[in-house]
């Protein structure tokens, strides 16, 4: 009995001695499993951030048209914008030579919004409108008389002109004079028949076309689905044009929208950078 006893004390020693060990190789193990289990967990949102911001999208250019109308808080509110604005400048008005200045300031860029014949009537900018019923001579006056106005212009886009960008005689006229004064033209598009862009380029003037109007209803939501159209557009071309207004919802929507598409991964550039 008392080896029956003393056997199974001997046995519970060693399986006593074998638990042991097996809980100290365990723990001696245990910070490779920990290491091999990190090396497999989730992400943080900190990780996720960073890879986010590797992602590389299309580059947006914003030109915001009919500067020179008004300068109150929703002027400044597109100079406050923490993106480059490319903003265009009706010559000839109140407000026109004083915005500009101030445009410059907030580090934002200038190009004149040139009045354009439309196939409409459209009175107004009477004494800058370039018209098809001018001479060579006339056109190109008022070109020259639209930086003097605005001598912080590096460039210029159009302002209507479904007529005049249709006409051959006018745009060469305009072209040539651009490219003596060293500036830029954004196409407008506001006609589907315009030959800005072609005539500029046959001409040896920088140039490019507004791929997507922002604002041609003042629709938030339109707005922004405008907006969003323009960046996927800028995914498949590498740059897209946006033009949209000096207006309360195109900059509520772009106060709101340009921080998101930045986190996205989408750039934001002047027009003058662009233009080939």
């Amino acid at each position: 009995m008392k080896k029956l006893n003393y056997s199974i004390l001997l046995n519970i020693i060693l399986i006593a001695i074998i638990i042991v060990m097996a809980i100290v190789m365990i723990r001696t193990d245990r910070p490779k499993i920990v290491e091999a289990v990190k090396d497999k967990t989730i992400p943080s949102d900190e990780e996720v951030a960073k890879v986010e911001e590797t992602i590389s999208h299309g580059t947006i250019v914003l030109i915001i048209d009919d500067f020179g109308y008004r300068n109150d808080e929703i002027s400044d509110g597109f100079l406050a914008l923490n993106a480059p604005i490319t903003c265009a400048v009706i010559p000839g008005h109140r407000n026109s030579s004083s915005f500009a200045k101030k445009a410059i300031k907030a580090g934002k860029e200038v190009i004149i919004h040139m009045p354009m014949e439309s196939h409409t009537d459209s009175p107004g900018e009477d004494d800058f409108t370039l018209k098809t019923s001018m001479t060579s001579n006339e056109l190109e006056h008022r070109v020259q008389q639209s930086y003097a106005n605005l001598p912080e212009a590096i460039g210029m886009n159009n302002h209507q002109g479904s007529k005049a960008t249709e006409n051959g005689r006018v745009m060469r006229i305009l072209g040539l004079t651009l490219k003596d004064l060293g500036k830029f033209f954004i196409d407008s598009r506001t006609t589907a028949n315009s030959i800005g862009e072609k005539t500029m380029t046959e001409l040896g003037v920088k140039t490019r076309r507004r791929n997507v109007f922002l604002d041609n209803e003042f629709d938030p939501a339109l707005i922004h689905d405008q907006l969003i159209e323009l960046a996927e557009k800028s995914d498949r071309w590498g740059v897209a044009v946006g033009i949209g207004h000096a207006k309360q919802a195109t900059l509520s929507v772009l106060q709101n929208d340009i921080p998101e598409l930045k986190k996205a991964g989408y750039t934001f550039e002047f027009a003058s950078k662009v233009v080939r």
